[in-house]
């Protein structure tokens, strides 16, 4: 880029509807929960990712915290704008006498609408982009685990966000067949926290389901090595007074059924679509699981037990998008794919 390179800066921006990852220079630079906290009077800034996230929950009637992102879509584009302003800041805090024009990639759910493209190139370019361009979930995390895309062979790539599950098979530098369903890790959260009201009389906030998501969050009710209960502690519904339960994998398992069978009926509906030279390379190589929902333990058995075909787990499942996205940034010439 040579001596002027410092009035451009390239940045790869995942925006979640859970976190948001910016890779800067092949590194990722900026790993933050998608929330903000909000002065309720002026609508300024108070805080942002994970001092927002702390706060989520426990605020008082002069600050709210919003997620400006709802299934993997902007919700609320004022917050979407802030947080995307605060984050790229986060990177420049270094040199704040100057800031660089920025030539960015965003990447978004296969399924966006018209209108949500423009939310996230207007929001993007409000926020300083000079050069926007995007690129969908599923290519994105199947450049981040490594494959060919542009090869003349079938890939099938699983993205289970927060907001959204992005199911895809990829060929020749692009998408053949997919699906966008809005059932993801939100939903698993609040599959978990009905079931604690339900079956435990015990209200739990937002981010204690999180917790017992990442702690005990499972998809099949028997593995090899199982995790010890999680402990929950919260108010009971009825007395008000306080009560700690242990909460077991396979409790969490059943609770996460019926999201989970959806999201294997619409990987099946994909399948349907896929033309049969393309389904002999799937069923050769395997369908690959990225985002956050990978990460559910026995949830590559059961999906390989429903499919008959092999599953395999990302090696960074939670980077993978963000990863693909930078080497996106990085051969814009060469990916025909990206949107302007």
């Amino acid at each position: 880029m040579g001596f002027f390179s410092f009035l451009q800066q390239e940045i790869a921006i995942d925006l979640g509807t859970a976190n948001t990852i910016i890779i800067h220079n092949d590194k990722i630079v900026v790993d933050e929960p998608s929330i903000v906290a909000l002065d309720e009077r002026t609508g300024k800034l108070v805080a942002i990712g994970h001092q927002a996230r702390q706060m989520h929950g426990k605020t008082h009637e002069g600050i709210k915290t919003v997620r400006p992102l709802r299934d993997g879509v902007i919700a609320d584009f004022n917050s979407a704008e802030l947080m995307i302003r605060g984050m790229i800041k986060m990177l420049n805090k270094k040199r704040s006498w100057f800031n660089p024009s920025l030539k960015m990639v965003v990447c978004i759910p296969s399924g966006s609408t018209e209108v949500e493209l423009r939310a996230v190139r207007d929001s993007s370019e409000h926020a300083g982009g000079r050069e926007v361009y995007m690129i969908y979930e599923p290519m994105a995390a199947a450049i981040g685990i490594g494959m060919d895309v542009q090869a003349p062979q079938g890939n099938m790539v699983v993205d289970i966000g927060g907001g959204t599950t992005e199911i895809a098979v990829i060929s020749l530098g692009g998408i053949v067949c997919n699906r966008s369903i809005r059932i993801a890790g939100d939903d698993f959260t609040d599959d978990i926290q009905e079931y604690m009201r339900r079956q435990h009389n015990i209200k739990i906030g937002d981010r204690t389901a999180e917790d017992i998501k990442i702690n005990v969050g499972a998809a099949i009710p028997e593995l090899e090595n199982p995790p010890a209960d999680y402990i929950v502690r919260g108010p009971h519904q009825m007395t008000a007074l306080p009560i700690e339960i242990p909460v077991s994998y396979q409790e969490i398992a059943h609770s996460l059924d019926k999201s989970i069978s959806k999201i294997e009926t619409a990987i099946m509906s994909v399948l349907e679509l896929t033309p049969p030279e393309l389904y002999s390379d799937i069923y050769s190589t395997g369908i690959y699981l990225a985002g956050g929902g990978a990460l559910l333990k026995g949830l590559d058995k059961r999906l390989s037990d429903k499919t008959n075909i092999p599953v395999h787990v990302a090696e960074d499942p939670l980077h993978a998008v963000a990863r693909g996205t930078g080497i996106a940034l990085k051969n814009i010439d060469k990916f025909p794919f990206l949107i302007r």
